[in-house]
């Protein structure tokens, strides 16, 4: 495990491997841990960073306001300081909102982008009252708050199925603290709308979403990426593709990574 300091704050990450940057970008309430199933395997052919964001994992907070752009920003500060050029950036959920504010930022340093379980959209009004709601709640009860969020992200077939993978999920995010939780709430409640790096962006992109995600609806989001070239695949579960379809994701991963 290594550390840096962006903006007087310890920043924690993993590096392994040789070969095209990687960078995993964990999502909401997760850390890098969520990578540990995929990181053996791609750090064979690959340079494999992990990073805990702003306010999760053993990252720490930098603000009452975590936004995708402070987030990629220090993204960018790692990968600078591991001299790193060009990377793919594969980002689940949050980590998507921020992989793209990355790209939006830093179009030159982009080899390639994946969505897992993400939209390009920013919040709809309703998304955003749902959000100030969580907030209150978990400012409440944040124990009963966490437990009942994480077990909401899974199918509900999944949820009876999975429960020994769902109480280890609960466990990590019970991790976060409560600033950075609140912190990155809010800053995805003021995320930008960045539909049109889909349509511009000129390197390779696949975008991956559960048909039974209870969190983003499929059929809101896959028309996202009609008239692009960016590659669809849909899973039959939920919002956790990297716990509800591990082994196909590996390969699914596997075969993008090829690619680029």
């Amino acid at each position: 495990m290594k550390t840096t300091i962006y903006k007087n704050t310890k920043i924690t990450y993993t590096d392994q491997g040789k070969g095209t940057a990687v960078v995993l970008l964990h999502g909401f309430y997760e850390n890098k841990e969520m990578w540990n199933a995929f990181v053996p395997e791609f750090s064979k052919k690959h340079r494999v960073i992990a990073i805990d964001l702003l306010g999760h994992g053993q990252t720490e907070c930098v603000g009452y306001v975590h936004s995708m752009e402070d987030q990629a920003d220090m993204v960018h500060h790692v990968l600078h300081e591991l001299k790193i050029r060009k990377a793919v950036l594969v980002g689940h959920s949050m980590g998507g909102y921020i992989a793209l504010a990355f790209a939006e930022l830093y179009p030159d340093a982009m080899k390639g982008l994946v969505l897992l379980n993400s939209t390009s959209r920013a919040d709809s009004d309703e998304r955003k009252a749902n959000r100030d709601r969580a907030i209150i709640a978990v400012k409440k009860n944040y124990v009963a708050c966490i437990r009942m969020s994480v077990a909401n992200l899974f199918s509900e077939k999944n949820r009876e199925i999975l429960l020994d993978e769902i109480e280890y999920v609960k466990l990590e995010a019970l991790k976060t603290p409560l600033q950075g939780i609140v912190a990155c709430q809010e800053g995805m409640k003021i995320r930008k709308d960045r539909e049109v790096i889909l349509h511009f962006a000129n390197y390779p992109m696949l975008l991956i979403l559960g048909k039974e995600d209870p969190v983003l609806n499929y059929d809101e989001n896959v028309d996202q990426i009609e008239g692009t070239n960016v590659k669809l695949h849909t899973f039959p579960d939920g919002h956790m593709s990297h716990i509800e379809n591990k082994e196909e994701l590996s390969v699914v991963l596997g075969e993008f990574l090829k690619r680029v």
